[in-house]
């Protein structure tokens, strides 16, 4: 049996890259919603809650179909289930691009969410083909490029929405993705099947709780400023959250074959690598969307007047930030450890943070400030990708690195709905411009959330072989 497995060495550059452009279209294609959606709310004839539930059901399925395409990778074959998976988000990207409706756009982006399980199933084929070393670097390179894609299709959104349409914004990224799977498809050779099938199926019940649980932490910071004044709605919403949890944690205790492995979330390898995840893409995210507000508040307020192309433009070193700190995190991974580099990003995320809530009277203190919060978010979330995926066995590392994305689209998408939760708290009435002290309080909070998790930080192993 051991003869037909792949030899460590069988990958070069080519295949590696094949997976870094599919990583750089997913993430394109991933982010167009987020800097268009008063031009979608605007053509759609969307209303703030229509728009909000269009910005995070991406996320949502993403968290969904993340653990999933993990389990099925590790058990019948990262390549197999990576080429399914993108045929799904090309239909879901198709679907977005000729949607003429909301509706009809919600189908595509539920069907896109399962582009998030495109990086631990590209993990697993790099673990499969590559000595240890190596692998390290290709995770830091394929995990930075998705950021990078992320942030290029946060830029290009704008210009072109204003320039050509709506419809070609979700066409672009979704011909680039076809192309890329075509590459992958071609360069990358097939992987064996890290365990056999135990005759399980896909965890339903787990899946439909975790489902609910997701769905009523999105309405719950949604609804959070509105329901101040109806503290029995929002305690009751708290209750069905509760309920949720307590109800999906026992399934999956109980179940043969859980969606999610809490035994697995048990080691302090992947908790650790979880808990940190989550504080900096809150505090990521709630930069990525105040930052963008601020540029757009009028500049006979406090704020600067920007287009979508403008900011755009602001935005662009951040992205390219974006792309190098992968790559840079891997090599630094490799040499001084995922410790040394997690906790030089959290102390660079937490500074910049803090400045910008001091400091943000120039469109240039924005543009610094989001480059060292963007360079700041690749290094620590590659190093804690790398550092869990090589901590646990290779027939593991699917559901393993599947743990620590899904923790990042939810720290994503809290992060979100937070900051957007204290713009319209703090939005005075009859107005459409919040409070300055709003962004102010948003860059705090996140900062010092930010520097608190250098307790769990300094816990972690270095990350280094001897």
């Amino acid at each position: 049996m051991t003869a037909t497995l792949a030899p460590p060495l069988r990958i070069g550059r080519a295949a590696v890259g094949a997976l870094g452009m599919l990583a750089v279209a997913t993430g394109a294609l991933e982010s167009v919603v987020t800097p268009t959606l008063p031009l979608l709310q605007r053509e759609l004839d969307m209303s703030p809650a229509e728009g909000a539930l269009l910005s995070i059901m991406l996320l949502i399925t993403g968290a969904l179909v993340t653990p999933v395409a993990g389990k099925l990778g590790d058990r019948y074959g990262g390549k197999r289930v990576l080429i399914r998976l993108m045929a799904v988000v090309s239909a879901g990207g198709l679907v977005s691009a000729l949607a003429p409706n909301l509706p009809v756009l919600l189908v595509g982006q539920v069907l896109q969410g399962a582009m998030v399980g495109a990086l631990p199933l590209s993990f697993i084929l790099v673990r499969a083909h590559l000595p240890e070393g190596e692998s390290k670097v290709a995770i830091g390179v394929v995990s930075g490029l998705f950021v990078g894609g992320g942030m290029a299709g946060t830029l290009s959104a704008g210009p072109v929405a204003e320039g050509l349409s709506r419809h070609w914004m979700f066409a672009l990224p979704t011909i680039a993705v076809i192309a890329a799977t075509t590459l992958v498809n071609r360069l990358m050779p097939h992987d064996p099947p890290s365990r056999r099938s135990d005759g399980a199926g896909i965890d339903w019940p787990g899946l439909v709780l975790l489902s609910g649980t997701l769905v009523t932490l999105m309405l719950v910071l949604a609804l959070a400023p509105d329901l101040g004044s109806q503290p029995l709605v929002l305690g009751a919403l708290i209750a069905v959250l509760a309920a949720f949890v307590t109800a999906w944690t026992a399934v999956e205790r109980r179940a043969v074959s859980p969606m999610v492995d809490l035994r697995m979330l048990a080691r302090p390898a992947v908790w650790k690598s979880c808990v940190l995840t989550f504080v900096i893409c809150v505090g990521t995210s709630v930069a990525v969307y105040l930052v963008p507000q601020l540029l757009a508040v009028s500049a006979d307020e406090y704020g600067f007047g920007a287009s979508a192309t403008e900011i755009g433009f602001y935005l662009l070193p951040g992205a390219m930030a974006a792309s190098l700190a992968g790559p840079i995190s891997g090599i630094g991974a490799r040499r001084f450890g995922s410790r040394a580099v997690v906790t030089a990003g959290i102390v660079i995320m937490a500074a910049a943070l803090i400045a910008l809530a001091a400091v943000h009277t120039e469109v240039w203190h924005l543009v610094i400030g989001k480059v060292m919060i963007a360079l700041a978010n690749g290094l620590c979330v590659t190093a804690l990708v790398t550092s869990t995926a090589t901590s646990v066995d290779r027939s593991d590392t699917g559901i393993a690195t599947s743990l620590v994305l899904v923790t990042r689209v939810i720290g994503y998408a809290v992060g979100v709905q937070v900051g957007g939760a204290l713009l319209t708290a703090q939005t005075p009435s009859g107005s459409d411009v919040p409070a300055e002290s709003a962004f102010v309080t948003g860059f705090v909070m996140a900062g010092a959330v930010t520097a608190l998790s250098l307790l769990v930080a300094r816990t972690m192993s270095k990350g280094v072989k001897e």
